[in-house]
């Protein structure tokens, strides 16, 4: 839990960094996600934390908030909307950094066997610091694609999102409806310095491999996986990876 709260923290770093150098027009910069700019990204980080540290602060408060949510979904994306449009830069970067700040410290009070309410249901709290890492990533990588901001360089972090992407493999096909193929691929990815990381059993027909990057930005719907250079080995695992979506909602599809 030390290490998966110390790589959430440097991951809030680097895009606090990025948020910080951006020139304010590049706010408005359309980004990969259809009829959002900068701005909405930021907004929508900022949510997801300020739901995430209720829930990890005081699970009853979150109950009765989640509730409220699931009566008027769109009630939280409009108001999403208005504030992303109301705010200038400089207070969207601080609702982001002090709701992300809130999550972090709430977090630092659970025991990596704890379980924690959220709005896909509990989950243990190790799932939970993931997912904020990689929500935190991808939507970082949405901006900087944006605004043509030099990419931070791959860190070790990534292995987190790497093992959120292969043990969400079987969620990636129900939730297309499709049957979960019986054969489990090895995974077998190559880190940012050159580490071997892989999953699965090693002497599977099915494969996939390639670097831990490429792997990120597929199971995170923000590559197709037609432009990295993965391989795929076997009809399972290359259907994996045209659909592989490591976070929860409706099937997203990636870019052209």
């Amino acid at each position: 839990m030390d290490e998966l709260l110390a790589d959430l923290a440097a991951e809030q770093a680097v895009l606090a960094a990025v948020l910080a150098a951006l020139p304010e027009e590049a706010w408005d910069a359309p980004t990969p996600a259809p009829g959002w700019a900068v701005r909405d990204q930021v907004a929508h980080l900022a949510v997801g934390e300020e739901l995430a540290g209720l829930a990890a602060a005081d699970p009853g408060a979150f109950a009765t908030r989640l509730s409220e949510l699931v009566a008027d979904l769109e009630e939280l994306e409009r108001d999403q909307a208005r504030r992303a449009r109301e705010l200038s830069p400089a207070e969207l970067r601080e609702w982001w950094t002090t709701a992300a700040s809130t999550t972090l410290d709430a977090v630092r009070n659970y025991a990596g066997g704890d379980r924690i309410g959220w709005i896909t249901g509990p989950m243990s709290i190790s799932s939970f610091v993931t997912a904020r890492v990689m929500e935190t990533w991808a939507h970082g990588h949405d901006v900087v694609e944006a605004t043509g901001t030099p990419p931070p360089p791959p860190s070790a972090r990534l292995r987190h999102i790497a093992d959120l992407g292969v043990r969400t493999r079987a969620f990636s096909f129900r939730n297309r409806g499709e049957p979960v193929p019986d054969a489990e691929p090895h995974v077998v990815l190559t880190g940012p310095n050159g580490e071997r990381w892989d999953w699965g059993p090693a002497h599977a027909a099915e494969r996939v491999e390639g670097s831990v990057g490429d792997f990120c930005l597929v199971v995170c719907r923000r590559r197709h996986v037609d432009d990295t250079a993965l391989r795929a080995t076997g009809p399972g695992a290359v259907r994996w990876l045209q659909i592989a979506q490591c976070f929860a909602g409706p099937p997203s599809d990636p870019p052209p």
